[in-house]
């Protein structure tokens, strides 16, 4: 298996994650840190994507038997990061964010909408599909241990034209392991800023349970810091080349740092424009990514080559 490119820090295949991840030798991997394309989401225009099954039941399985290889590659002490957000039913379907050419395409019948997708949005109207719960259910039921369901907050998000309904400024990450017993870094986060009205817990007697007064020695004794908590605030940014969901780096820096050691290998089944293979770079990891378009494959090269990413 020859990979599409190599340096000291990245590893990158060019072809279908499934087909690849079966030539990578079994508990090999450290860390896995990825972004699954979205169910009914975008068209990529790449045979054999994932995201373009006609019912979300077949895209959660294909998901998943993705997940048993990397289940299979990762070590026993390895973590497993996802980062993956919901669908609306309405649309035929389809995201009401895909690509203008999609829907005109639908519209017009060149593309002609799925059967399925048809009885899904008069079963479901304009329901959430629930993808992300689906999908973390599916990979408890195949032997994953969700250890915690994080909420990526996204202050400077999209607005949305709708009116009825609320604008969604985040997504979900899932943090899964395969053995009880794994490799983590504890990663602390400073408390709260003492306001006169309100008394912070964090500071206070309150709180002040053996869990906390160890923890509270890793750095003070004066209850200064305090164990992560799972939801995280990070703005989205701008990515001037051609790719549509560009995650942020500060968005996978505290997996990274909690879930695999310095020199550790991360794998990246979805890679797109190369965010996670750069983290690792920046942070003394090494990557192997595989993505199954030659042109964001470019993308990511060109972004290991970037002193700054974005």
């Amino acid at each position: 298996m020859k990979p599409y490119y190599q340096d000291d820090s990245c590893t990158l295949y060019n072809g279908d994650c499934l087909n690849t991840l079966k030539n990578l030798p079994s508990e090999s991997i450290n860390c896995t840190i990825t972004s699954p394309p979205y169910w009914a989401l975008r068209d990529y225009g790449v045979e054999g994507q994932l995201g373009l099954e006609p019912t979300f039941d077949e895209y959660i399985d294909k998901l998943c038997d993705i997940f048993d290889e990397v289940k299979r590659v990762l070590r026993k002490d390895g973590t497993c990061w996802v980062v993956i957000g919901d669908t609306y039913a309405s649309g035929g379907g389809l995201h009401v964010e895909q690509s203008v050419k999609r829907q005109s395409a639908i519209d017009t019948g060149a593309y002609p909408d799925n059967p399925p997708n048809s009885k899904i949005r008069k079963d479901m109207g304009k329901s959430l599909i629930m993808i992300p719960f689906r999908f973390a259910i599916e990979m408890v039921n195949r032997g994953w241990i969700l250890r915690n369901t994080i909420i990526w907050h996204k202050p400077n998000c999209m607005p949305a034209s709708v009116d009825d309904r609320f604008t969604v400024d985040f997504e979900y990450v899932f943090f899964f392991v395969k053995n009880k017993k794994y490799w983590f870094e504890q990663q602390l986060m400073e408390t709260l800023t003492r306001d006169n009205s309100n008394r912070n817990r964090d500071i206070t007697k309150l709180n002040n349970t053996p869990g906390r007064s160890r923890m509270a020695g890793l750095k003070t004794n004066n209850y200064e810091y305090k164990n992560k908590r799972t939801v995280w605030k990070v703005n989205t940014k701008p990515y001037k080349e051609a790719h549509f969901a560009v995650f942020p780096k500060e968005l996978i820096d505290t997996p990274l740092k909690a879930g695999c050691p310095k020199g550790g290998i991360v794998l990246d089944p979805f890679l797109g424009s190369g965010t996670t293979a750069r983290a690792c770079k920046d942070l003394g990891r090494k990557c192997i990514g595989i993505e199954i378009s030659k042109e964001y494959c470019d993308i990511a090269v060109k972004s290991l080559a970037q002193e700054v990413l974005f």
